[in-house]
């Protein structure tokens, strides 16, 4: 008698191969022209390179790359609401300040009694007061050697 033979049909596949994937990546960076960017940069010379090197190598542009990673580090803690809040105030007060005539009246001193007993002015002031507090305490503290270590506290050389 005969042996059985052993058959096992190949799944169909079911999503796109890495070769594929890459085919496709590689025809949307074409599409896109950075494929073309990207070999005239590599085919310009090396001269290009280490100018770019030259320039991220300055203290100026290492200075410029940990403060952009110090501000995202610190905006990263303000939750996006916060945020929206305080850079639409800014716009509204932006607005308001172009708005503004130079020839604005100065209150008097009717008016500025009138200010000192204005509920609403001291609800506005109160909190504008204590920001400026929290700030000036901030700003008296000596900067970090490594802000990132005191952000993270991991050890770094930045």
């Amino acid at each position: 008698m005969a042996e059985p033979v052993e058959y096992r049909p190949r799944p169909t596949p079911t999503e796109p191969s890495a070769y594929e994937e890459l085919d496709r990546l590689v025809q949307t960076l074409h599409e896109q022209g950075l494929l073309r960017l990207a070999n005239d940069l590599a085919s310009a010379n090396k001269g290009i390179v280490e100018i770019l090197v030259r320039g991220l190598t300055t203290p100026g542009a290492q200075n410029a790359l940990q403060n952009l990673g110090a501000a995202a580090m610190v905006l990263g803690r303000v939750p996006p609401g916060t945020f929206y809040r305080v850079a639409d105030a800014a716009r509204l007060a932006l607005e308001r300040l172009t708005e503004s005539s130079p020839d604005h009246p100065a209150p008097g001193v009717r008016g500025a009694y009138r200010l000192l007993n204005d509920d609403d002015a001291w609800r506005t002031l109160g909190p504008l007061v204590e920001a400026l507090g929290v700030f000036g305490r901030a700003m008296s503290r000596p900067p970090p050697e490594r802000p990132i270590t005191e952000y993270s506290g991991k050890e770094s050389e930045a």
